[in-house]
């Protein structure tokens, strides 16, 4: 805006410098003008008194010339001008100056032509005689005496242009003085114009460099001041609308960061536009990594990378799972729509839901099914084939016919432990069991529970005992603790060889964090468990030794119903294993539990 500012500046000089000038000039003229106008008039004075006053002479008389000479060489002196007296023919008969007999003929001169019209003829020209400018005055005069002719005046212009130029140097110095002070004003003009419009620049740059908290500081009522409140009006709405737009923007963004499904927007010209963090996790890749490249640069998941692909070229919704390896196996649903805009084509969105833990569950549903129509049809079959035998009486010995009642009476039995397992498992796994927590003394807790076992373990003369620290406490749902450890202790039984041992030892632990629990672990001499159905053991209706596990009357629920027991307690259970020599289960439980608020 400065070299603006010495532009206005020199502008503002100029004109004021040319009006100086042409004002000078002017001057110059008005004081030339009237100053030989001044003249003039007294010239013309001069020559009306002395056609009144001067004695003339025959013009045709001998000593005219002489006569007339004489009187112009006086009266010269006198007025301090030239005196020339001429005859109507233009015949110079005295000069003061020179000589009239050397003098040519004046007829044709500009002032006797004018005075001859007039009476009073005036005329500015260079003289020769005298080699300068002079100013002739002449008029007509008729005398009684003799003389008709013309007596002319005439003076240098010498003294108007000395005045002239003590004017003009006068002048001049005000012409400077005056162009300082104009050039000091200029520039305090042409500052108070631009430095408000200076102002107004750098706010608008700092605006178009995206600062919309760049205000113009100026308060004035005048057409600048109406531009500076538009800057900030504008600022105003651009500051309004960018907050807006960044507020939409972090919106959109937070949605995307926070969706459970992958969003994954593919251009017209089939680059990645868009990925967000949950397609990030889904395809272990990075958005700012694949941004601007093409689709098909995502090699490492090639099935994926070809649904996209015929999405892509048909510009057709798209419904499909396919299977990644990141590196473990994962079950992908793709929707793929494509995206229009005024009826052009913008690209393809691509929606990616994991459903590998769906289609795990429908899995385990599926077999849930099946295992309990499997293990519900060989009670039920058994029950129907020993009744409709006794119906048709084909039975006649008492002892046979009690030997399939008490078939039947442990078939049913075993429906009903099974039924209460699938409802007790049903309840724990929607959370509709709560927990009544108390505080439990665990030397007398597994004094009870291995009083309730000791029977069982009596027949298979297995040792079974429990290693608890005195006065040990802890919180916890005593009835779920019994549930727990009955169904452990029975299993470890069942599975012991006569004359094993099954022992339970309870010790103070703490986690990593601090906290304070209590170790239960649950061990046996028994036959162990092979190690290929370790990650197995805690599945619904999985049994390492089905043929066992039914002679014994188990429904394989129990270690399911305790894994979801013992989750419930906010603890852990694992499972230690050696083929032929025993297995322990090692739970760890919270000393004390966290109450919901």
């Amino acid at each position: 805006m400065k070299p603006f500012r010495i532009r206005l500046t020199f502008i503002l000089m100029a004109l004021v410098g040319i009006s100086m000038i042409g004002a000078g000039l002017t001057m110059a003229k008005l004081f030339k003008d009237s100053h030989i106008s001044a003249l003039e008039e007294n010239m013309s004075r001069e020559i009306k008194l002395l056609s009144g006053t001067f004695q003339f002479m025959d013009m045709n008389s001998p000593q005219a010339i002489s006569y007339y000479t004489e009187h112009a060489e006086h009266i010269a002196r006198l007025t301090d001008s030239r005196i020339t007296f001429i005859t109507k023919e233009g015949k110079v008969i005295g000069d003061s100056e020179r000589n009239p007999l050397e003098m040519d003929n004046h007829s044709n001169r500009e002032e006797e032509v004018l005075a001859a019209k007039e009476g009073i003829g005036r005329a500015i020209r260079y003289s020769d005689t005298l080699d300068r400018e002079m100013l002739y005055v002449a008029g007509a005069v008729t005398s009684d005496d003799g003389f008709d002719g013309y007596i002319r005046l005439s003076m240098g212009l010498d003294a108007v242009s000395e005045g002239l130029s003590r004017a003009w140097i006068i002048m001049a110095a005000g012409l400077v003085l005056l162009f300082v002070a104009a050039t000091f004003v200029s520039y305090k003009v042409a500052s108070s114009m631009t430095s408000p419009l200076e102002q107004i620049t750098r706010v608008a740059r700092r605006i178009t460099d995206l600062d919309y908290d760049a205000r113009v500081p100026i308060q004035r009522k005048d057409e600048v001041g109406q531009l500076a409140k538009a800057i900030n009006a504008m600022a105003d709405s651009l500051q309004a609308q960018l907050k807006t737009i960044r507020d939409n923007e972090d919106l959109l963004q937070s949605v995307l960061d926070n969706m459970t499904g992958g969003i994954v927007m593919v251009n017209a010209e089939g680059e990645f536009a868009l990925i967000n963090r949950a397609a990030e996790r889904m395809l272990d890749v990075k958005n700012s990594e694949l941004a601007g490249h093409s689709y098909k640069e995502l090699k490492h998941h090639y099935e994926l990378s070809r649904l996209i692909e015929e999405g892509v070229l048909s510009s057709e919704p798209i419904h499909e799972e396919r299977s990644i390896y990141t590196p473990a196996e994962r079950i992908v649903r793709l929707d793929g729509v494509p995206m229009t805009q005024d009826s052009s084509h913008r690209g393809m969105l691509f929606l990616l839901q994991e459903v590998t833990e769906i289609r795990r569950l429908e899995k385990m549903r599926s077999e849930f099914v099946a295992n309990v129509s499997h293990e519900l049809k060989t009670p039920v079959a058994a029950v129907k084939g020993f009744a409709e035998t006794l119906l048709g009486g084909g039975v006649n010995d008492e002892k046979t016919a009690r030997s399939f009642l008490q078939i039947i009476y442990d078939e049913n039995e075993r429906l009903n432990r099974l039924i209460g397992d699938i409802l007790e498992l049903s309840k724990i796994e929607s959370k509709r069991v709560q927990l009544d927590c108390s505080p439990v003394y665990l030397s007398e807790f597994f004094d009870s529970v291995l009083e309730t076992l000791s029977k069982v373990a009596e027949k298979k003369k297995i040792s079974l005992n429990a290693v608890v620290p005195d006065e040990l406490f802890m919180e916890g749902d005593e009835d779920k603790l019994r549930q727990i450890f009955m169904n452990l202790l029975s299993n470890a039984i069942n599975y012991t060889h006569d004359g094993g041992n099954v022992k339970i030892t309870v010790a103070n632990g703490h986690k990593p964090d601090g906290t304070e629990t209590v170790i239960f672990t649950v061990s046996d001499t028994g036959m162990g468990i092979p190690r290929k159905d370790l990650p197995r053991i805690f599945e619904r209706f999985y049994r390492v030794d089905k043929a066992r596990s039914r002679s014994s009357g188990g429904t394989g629920l129990g270690l399911s119903i305790v894994k979801h027991l013992v989750e419930l307690h906010r603890g852990t259970i694992t499972v230690e294993s050696d083929l032929g020599i025993g297995s322990s289960f090692i739970l760890e439980l919270p000393l004390l539990q966290e109450h919901d608020k």
